[in-house]
């Protein structure tokens, strides 16, 4: 019976040592993923050819950002991200709510094993299928690939009839991708690294205060 006890408590002992550990590996996965999407939307400035169009992205509702979109090569046409939105309110940007991607064929640019992945949701429909638990691109919301460029954006009706508009950025060059079939949904894992507890996105667009982890993102959408 002692050793029962000892064993017991020593079980006890390392369960009570590993969990925080964990906690904070994926505190700091979420704080990564963070500071990458901020990097990926600073990229955007820096392209002044083949970049989103500003206006677009000043008349956005919400923006996305999976800063690493990867394929799975065991699953046929499988591909994976996690990633982080805000969206526009009375006093600007809202704190980031997390989300996860995945689906079927991207089209991605060629050679590229991981790629950046920006949305811009344009209207308030779009908007409000982006709040919900889980959507599918392209058929609870339309979606076409982004026009590119400073001056193309009127060349295009994509603009203007799409509810979002999606990006990818693969070797530093930005290009316009259908992400069409694609599924994306909460990531309620990382809301609950972000903000110590469980939260539905609605509720974090609407009333949540940006963690300080969140800083680097919401410096980069204040240029927005």
């Amino acid at each position: 019976m002692k050793r029962m006890l000892e064993v017991g408590l020593i079980g006890a002992w390392l369960v009570t040592l590993c969990f925080p550990a964990a906690a904070s590996a994926a505190e700091k996965e979420t704080a990564e993923r963070l500071k990458g999407a901020g990097e990926t939307l600073t990229a955007l400035t820096e392209a002044p050819d083949k970049g989103v169009p500003l206006s677009l992205i000043k008349k956005a509702r919400c923006v996305v950002v999976v800063p690493s979109m990867k394929s799975a090569a065991f699953i046929v046409g499988g591909d994976y991200g996690r990633g982080v939105v805000s969206c526009r309110t009375a006093g600007g940007w809202s704190a980031p709510a997390s989300v996860r991607i995945e689906g079927g064929s991207f089209g991605f640019q060629i050679g590229g094993k991981e790629t950046e992945v920006v949305m811009l949701v344009m209207n308030e429909k779009g908007m409000d299928r982006l709040l919900s638990t889980k959507f599918t691109l392209g058929g609870d919301a339309s979606i076409a690939a982004g026009p590119v460029g400073r001056g193309t954006e009127a060349k295009t009706d994509a603009a203007f009839t799409a509810e979002i508009l999606s990006y990818s950025r693969t070797r530093g060059i930005f290009a316009g991708v259908s992400l069409e079939g694609a599924t994306l949904r909460e990531d309620d894992s990382a809301n609950k690294d972000m903000y110590g507890k469980e939260m539905h996105n609605r509720d974090i667009i609407k009333s949540a205060t940006a963690p300080a982890m969140a800083a680097p993102f919401m410096a980069a959408l204040k240029k927005y």
